[in-house]
C-alpha cells in the first residue's frame, strides 16, 4: 500500500500548475468519424459544433489529484434546443464539463491513458455537468452510456445561451451520485453535443480552477 500511494504521488500526469487549469495541452477525442467539433485551446477553450458530436480533454497534474471543488466560466453565443439529457441518442446539450476520478491505487497506472479508455473502465466514476437539456437543474441522471453505474449528468443550466459562472462540490456530488467519497481526479474534459439536433452550438469554457 506505502509503495502504491508513494508511487502515485510522484507521478505528475501533466505540465499545468495546481489550481488554474490551462487548456493549451489539451486533445481532441473524435467520437464519429463523420465529423467533429473545432476547438481554440488556450486559456480558455472555445468550441464551434456544427451538427457534430467530440470531447476535448486533459490530464490533471499529480498536485490536483485531491481536488474537491471546481469553478469555471462558460459562455453560449448559439445553442441547441432543450432536449432530455437522459436519453441515447437524443441528448445534445451546448457544453458538458467532466471529471474522471479513479480509485487511488490504480491512479499511477492510469495516469496516462486516454480519455476513451477512462470512459470505458468500470473502476472510472465520471460527474458531467451541463450546460443544456430539459431536466430540472441539479438532477442526478443516470448517464445512458458506458457501464450503468460508472458516470452521471448533471445540469447546471437548461438550454439557451449566455454567461455563467459555476462553482461546484465534486465531493458532496459524488456522494450523491456514487456513495461514499471521490478517488483521485486524474482527468477533465469539455465537449459540445449538436449531432442528433443537427443544430449549431458556439461557446468557450474558461476560468476553470481546482482547488
Amino acid at each position: 500500500m506505502k509503495r502504491t500511494l508513494t508511487a502515485a504521488l510522484m507521478f505528475m500526469a501533466g505540465t499545468a500548475a495546481a489550481g488554474p487549469v490551462s487548456f493549451a495541452d489539451w486533445q481532441e477525442q473524435r467520437l464519429s468519424l463523420f465529423g467533429s467539433n473545432d476547438y481554440t485551446f488556450g486559456q480558455t477553450l472555445q468550441m464551434m459544433s456544427d451538427g457534430s458530436v467530440s470531447i476535448a480533454w486533459g490530464r490533471v497534474p499529480q498536485a490536483d489529484w485531491g481536488a474537491r471543488t471546481a469553478s469555471w466560466t462558460w459562455d453560449v453565443s448559439e445553442g441547441v434546443p432543450p432536449t432530455d439529457l437522459s436519453v441515447k441518442g437524443g441528448d445534445d446539450r451546448n457544453l458538458a464539463v467532466y471529471f474522471v476520478f479513479v480509485p487511488q491505487a490504480v491512479a499511477a497506472d492510469l495516469a496516462s491513458a486516454d480519455i476513451r479508455a477512462l470512459l470505458g473502465r468500470d473502476d472510472v466514476r465520471v460527474l458531467q455537468y451541463a450546460y443544456g437539456g430539459s431536466n430540472p437543474v441539479g438532477a442526478v441522471l443516470p448517464s445512458p452510456y458506458g457501464t450503468p453505474g460508472t458516470g452521471v449528468t448533471i445540469p447546471l443550466r437548461q438550454a439557451g445561451t449566455g454567461s455563467h459562472s459555476e462553482s461546484v462540490d465534486l465531493s458532496s456530488d459524488y456522494a450523491r451520485a456514487f456513495g461514499g467519497q471521490p478517488g483521485a481526479l486524474i482527468g477533465l474534459a469539455v465537449s459540445g453535443d449538436s449531432d442528433d439536433t443537427k443544430s449549431t452550438i458556439r461557446a468557450a469554457v474558461g476560468g476553470l480552477s481546482l482547488n
